[in-house]
């Protein structure tokens, strides 16, 4: 069987991003054939369309390369302010611009983790409308949302909680049946 290279975003760019750590675990936890690429989304500037139609920035038109040549998206999503980061948004924003429609049908996935109590319930739920809006293929279930994160991740950020660890690698299983069954469709 084929790899499965899935690209994963997050939506923070904090150092020690929980977010960005919940990555790394789903890389740890991935099936084997399954290859988590991380993208650093520090240098995507902020979206202007003059720009644009100028021709997209190099960081940009790189992102837009790797969304393009991924087989599944996987989204880490802070709650900033009861929604989505505007580092996540703003990434989106210039990925779902034309001449491809790069979201449409790729399966996608959404994980989250927070400090709070209700991990990122909010911010999670307004990604998975934006994405929805894009006609990504969204995986829903398991969700993971790692509330209290800050005792969730040892000093060396690593996943230490065993139910978030099966929840992440349950919806990464989820994630990579998606690309089969889109491959499979797609070859018939």
């Amino acid at each position: 069987m084929t790899a499965i290279n899935v690209l994963a975003l997050s939506g923070s760019l904090r150092r020690q991003s929980f977010n960005t750590a919940l990555l790394r675990a789903a890389q740890e936890v991935a099936p084997e054939g399954m290859v988590i690429d991380i993208a650093d989304l520090s240098a995507i500037p902020l979206y202007n369309d003059d720009v644009r139609n100028a021709g997209y920035p190099e960081a940009v038109q790189a992102l837009r390369d790797r969304v393009a040549a991924a087989d599944a998206l996987l989204f880490a999503c802070p709650e900033y302010n009861y929604s989505v980061s505007g580092v996540l948004k703003n990434a989106i924003d210039w990925i779902s611009r034309p001449p491809h429609a790069l979201f449409d049908r790729k399966p996608a996935a959404v994980v989250g983790a927070a400090t709070g109590l209700f991990g990122t319930v909010r911010g999670q739920a307004h990604l998975r409308q934006i994405l929805s809006g894009l006609n990504a293929d969204l995986q829903h279930k398991p969700e993971v949302m790692v509330a209290s994160s800050a005792t969730k991740f040892d000093d060396k950020q690593q996943l230490t909680d065993d139910t978030a660890r099966t929840l992440l690698r349950d919806l990464i299983g989820n994630l990579g049946a998606a690309v089969v069954r889109r491959r499979k469709l797609e070859a018939a």
